[in-house]
């Protein structure tokens, strides 16, 4: 199974998604469904939860049990034990840093859509060798951004990618101007202050302002 078949809604990539797909780092499992809701309410439906805290299974459990709108993933992704863990607490997709032989194969064979990261043309030609069109461009501003994705997309059609890392609201337009772009990653819209005290309405707002950014 690839990358480019995604559970609903709409049996939709997760690259199509929303514009932009927040990457959710969830120090205590009980924010993660109050946050989910205030995003999935801004437009943002589907959330990557980032495998880098001790909560971050549980935070999923929670999201995949109680917010049906939400289509739940599990980021940061670097073995085949996290892959399987992450689907059996109720991931929809997984999304690598990198990949390893081994580490793709765990995710082919998960069950569920995956975005393995590159930051090279011959990553990305070695992925597409094993018929994966989507991919995680990371990390994004480091790796060359805007102009390093549109050197790629002449030789490089047939892939797509979810740039992440060092995107926000002013640089995000132009990633998803780009042929190749179907979403960016990022987590502007999550500001730790606001989560430390619960500012949920604070979250969605700017959760609608980042699914607005398609349109600008």
């Amino acid at each position: 199974m690839t990358s480019s078949a995604m559970p609903s809604p709409a049996h939709a990539s997760v690259l199509d998604l929303a514009p932009v797909l927040p990457v959710v780092v969830i120090d205590d499992a009980a924010d993660a469904v109050p946050l989910t809701r205030a995003l999935v309410a801004g437009g943002l439906p589907a959330i990557e939860v980032t495998l880098r805290t001790p909560a971050a299974l549980d935070a999923i459990r929670a999201i995949a049990a109680e917010v049906p709108d939400a289509v739940v993933g599990a980021g940061t992704v670097i073995s085949a034990g996290g892959a399987a863990d992450a689907v059996d607490a109720g991931a929809r997709f997984l999304v690598s840093p990198g990949w390893t032989p081994a580490l793709l194969d765990a995710m082919k064979g998960s069950g569920v859509p995956f975005l393995p990261g590159v930051s090279t043309a011959s990553e990305v030609v070695a992925l597409l060798e094993q018929g994966v069109t989507e991919m995680k461009f990371f990390p994004a501003e480091a790796a060359g951004g805007t102009a390093y994705l549109t050197s790629l997309s002449a030789p490089l059609p047939r892939a797509r990618f979810c740039p992440t890392g060092g995107i926000s609201p002013a640089s995000a337009p132009a990633y998803l101007a780009l042929p190749n772009v179907g979403c960016v990653g990022g987590s502007w819209m999550l500001p730790r202050d606001a989560i430390a005290i619960g500012d949920w309405p604070r979250v969605e707002a700017l959760a609608r302002e980042a699914a607005a950014l398609r349109a600008r």
